[in-house]
C-alpha cells in the first residue's frame, strides 16, 4: 500500500490546514476504520478486524496524532501548517500498520469471515509489495526474491504485487517461481506490469504463467493488470493448470465480453470456488452471460462480488438466474451496475434461494420503487439474518418505505445499513426510522445521507438509534435539516442510552434548502470539491482524502 505521507507535497496555500474541524477529524476517523476492516495483505497475514474493534483504534489512533501533532505546531508554527499535516498523515498510518499487525484482539467481538481460513506462520509467506511501488529489473529481482531461492524454504504464499516487472526481472523470477511451484497455495500477482508497454507486459504475463502452471493453487489474484482479452490468454497455461482454486480475483482488469468469454474458457473447473470477485471492469451485458455461465458452476460461492462492470438490464437477468445454484453465499455484492427493475425483479425470485446470505451490496442498480419493493417483500421472508444492507442511489421514495421498513422490521441481526442518495424525505424517514427503534440490539452504523428529509425525519432517525450501547455512526449529512433540528438531534443521541459522540459530519447539509426546490445545480460544486484551475487545495479534507496504511517496515 502506498504511505499516507507521500500524498503530501509542499504547497503555497491560501488557506490553513491546521487545526482541523471536527468534521475533518471525524471523517478521518470513518476512512481509517474502513482501511482497517478491509481484506487487504494484512488482513490475509494477521487477521481481519471487525468494524467495531477498527473504529474503536481508529479513533484512539487520531487523537493520539492530533494530540502529537497539535503538540509539534504549537512549538514550531510553520504558517499554514501544510508540515504538521505531514507528520499527522505519516504518524498515523504508522499506528494503522501496527494496528493491522497485531491483528483482531481477543476480547473484540468476533465477526464470522466468508471462508475460514486459519491463518499459516509467517515464514509461509514471502510479501514483497510493501514499500514504494516502483519498477524492477533484474539485479533488484534477484535481491528481492533470493529469500525464495535458500534451500528448505517453507513459503507457500506468495505476493508479488506493487512492483511492476520488466522482462528482464521476469527472467529471473520465472525459474526461482518454477522450482517452488509444487509448495505454493497462494500467488497474489496482482499490479505487476503497471507502466511497462503492452508487449512487454504481456510476455511478462506469460513468463509468469508459464512458470506456475502446474502449481496447485487454492487462491489467485491476478487484479490491477490491465489485461483485457489479450492478458487473459497470456495467462492461458497457468489458467488451464487450475482445477482446485477457491478464491480468484480479476478485478480492474479491463475485462471486456470477449475476456470474459476468454476467462471462462480458460478456468477447467470452479466446482471448488468460494470467492469470486470481479470488481471494476468493463464486462457489460455480453460479458456477464459469460460470468454467469461461470456462477452457474460454481454451486460452493460463499462470497460473489460483480460490481462497477457496466452490465445492464439483460446481463442482469442472467446473473441472478444462475445465482440461484449458488445456495451456499454468504456475501453477494452486485453495486454500480445499470440493472433496472426487470433485474431487480429477477433478482428477487433468486434470493429466497440463498439462505445463508449476511452482506447483501444493492447499491446504485437503478431499482426504482418497483425493484425495491420486489427484493425487500423476499427478503423480509428469507435473509432475517442479514447483518449488512446497503441500497443507496437506487431512487426509493416513501412509496417504497412501508414495505422497506417492514423488511428492516425481521432484520434483528443488522449491523449495517445504508440507504444513502434516495428520496425518502421526512414521511419515509419516519417508517424507516420506526422499523430500527425497537430491537436491532447489533446496529452500528446507519448511514440515510442524501435523502431529502429534513428536521422530522432527523429527529427520527437520531431517535432510532440512540440507545443501541454498540452504534457508531449516523450519517445524515447532505440532507436539509435546519439548525434547531441538528440541535435537536444532538440532543437526543446525547440523553439516550449511547452517550459516545456518533453524529457523522454535517458539512454538506443545507439548512436553509428545500427538498421540492428542483432547481439544483450540481455543476457548480465541481469547483469547491475538487480545486479551480490555479491549483488551490479544498482544504485538509482533500488532503487525507486517500489514507492508506503505510505497508514499508522499519
Amino acid at each position: 500500500m502506498a504511505s499516507a505521507a507521500q500524498d503530501f507535497q509542499p504547497r503555497t496555500f491560501s488557506i490553513k490546514l491546521w487545526p482541523p474541524s471536527e468534521s475533518t477529524r471525524l471523517m478521518l476517523v470513518e476512512r481509517m476504520t474502513k482501511n482497517l476492516s478491509s481484506e487487504s495483505i494484512f488482513s490475509r497475514k494477521y487477521g481481519l478486524l471487525g468494524k467495531e474493534e477498527a473504529h474503536k483504534n481508529a479513533k484512539r489512533i487520531e487523537e493520539m496524532c492530533f494530540a502529537s501533532a497539535d503538540e509539534h505546531f504549537k512549538k514550531e508554527p510553520d504558517g499554514d501548517g501544510s508540515s504538521v499535516v505531514q507528520l499527522y498523515a505519516k504518524e498515523t498510518s504508522k499506528l494503522m500498520l501496527e494496528v493491522l499487525k497485531k491483528g483482531p484482539g481477543t476480547t473484540a467481538e468476533p465477526e464470522a469471515p466468508v471462508i475460514d481460513t486459519p491463518i499459516e506462520p509467517a515464514d509461509t509467506v514471502f510479501d514483497i509489495s510493501g514499500g514504494k511501488r516502483a519498477f524492477i529489473e533484474a539485479e533488484e529481482a534477484k535481491e528481492l526474491l533470493s529469500p525464495l531461492t535458500e534451500p528448505g524454504n517453507s513459503y507457500s504464499r506468495i505476493c508479488l504485487s506493487n512492483r511492476s516487472f520488466g522482462i528482464g526481472a521476469a527472467n529471473v523470477a520465472g525459474p526461482i517461481l518454477e522450482s517452488i511451484k509444487s509448495q505454493l497455495k497462494e500467488v497474489d500477482i496482482s499490479d505487476f506490469v503497471a507502466g511497462r508497454p503492452e508487449d512487454e507486459a504481456l510476455d511478462v504475463m506469460r513468463i509468469f504463467s508459464k512458470a506456475l502452471a502446474g502449481s496447485v493453487l487454492r487462491y489467485l489474484n491476478i487484479s490491477d493488470n490491465a489485461l483485457g482479452e489479450k492478458g487473459v490468454r497470456a495467462f492461458t497455461e497457468l489458467l488451464k493448470s487450475q482445477g482446485n482454486l477457491e478464491e480468484l480475483y480479476v478485478m480492474n482488469d479491463g475485462i471486456s465480453g470477449e475476456a470474459a468469454k476468454a476467462l471462462s474458457e480458460l478456468i477447467p473447473s470452479t466446482e471448488k470456488l468460494k470467492v469470486l470477485h470481479f470488481h471494476n471492469n468493463m464486462t457489460g451485458d455480453e460479458g456477464a452471460m459469460f460470468i454467469a455461465e461461470m456462477v452457474k458452476r460454481s454451486p460452493n460461492l460463499e462470497s460473489f462480488r460483480c460490481s462497477a462492470t457496466r452490465i445492464g438490464s439483460d446481463g442482469g437477468v442472467a446473473l441472478a438466474e444462475a445465482l440461484g445454484t449458488c445456495t451456499r453465499l454468504k456475501k453477494l455484492d452486485i453495486r454500480d451496475n445499470l440493472f433496472g427493475v426487470e433485474a431487480g425483479v429477477a433478482l428477487s425470485e433468486t434470493l429466497p434461494k440463498l439462505g445463508d446470505l449476511v452482506e447483501l451490496y444493492l447499491s446504485d442498480l437503478n431499482l426504482e420503487n418497483e425493484g425495491t419493493i420486489a427484493i425487500v417483500n423476499v427478503l423480509k421472508e428469507s435473509a432475517p439474518q442479514l447483518e449488512i444492507l446497503e441500497m443507496a442511489g437506487n431512487e426509493i421514495t416513501a412509496e417504497a418505505a412501508k414495505p422497506l421498513a417492514e423488511c428492516l422490521t425481521a432484520m434483528q441481526s443488522l449491523k449495517k445499513l445504508t440507504l444513502a442518495e434516495n428520496e425518502l424525505k421526512d414521511a419515509g424517514a419516519a417508517a424507516v426510522a420506526k422499523s430500527l427503534q425497537e430491537g436491532h440490539p447489533d446496529l452500528k452504523e446507519l448511514d440515510v445521507s442524501t435523502n431529502l428529509f429534513q428536521r422530522s425525519g432527523a429527529r427520527c432517525f437520531a431517535q432510532a438509534v440512540a440507545n443501541k450501547p454498540g452504534f457508531v455512526l449516523l450519517n445524515m449529512n447532505a440532507n436539509y435539516i435546519p439548525e434547531e433540528g441538528i440541535d435537536e438531534v444532538r440532543k437526543i443521541l446525547k440523553a439516550g442510552e449511547n452517550s459516545a459522540d456518533v453524529l457523522g459530519p454535517l458539512d454538506e447539509n443545507e439548512p436553509e434548502g428545500n427538498p421540492d426546490d428542483e432547481d439544483e445545480e450540481e455543476d457548480d460544486d465541481d469547483e469547491a470539491k475538487y480545486g479551480d484551475d490555479n491549483g488551490k487545495d479544498a482544504g485538509l479534507g482533500s488532503k487525507l482524502q486517500d489514507l492508506k496504511v503505510e505497508a514499508e517496515e522499519d
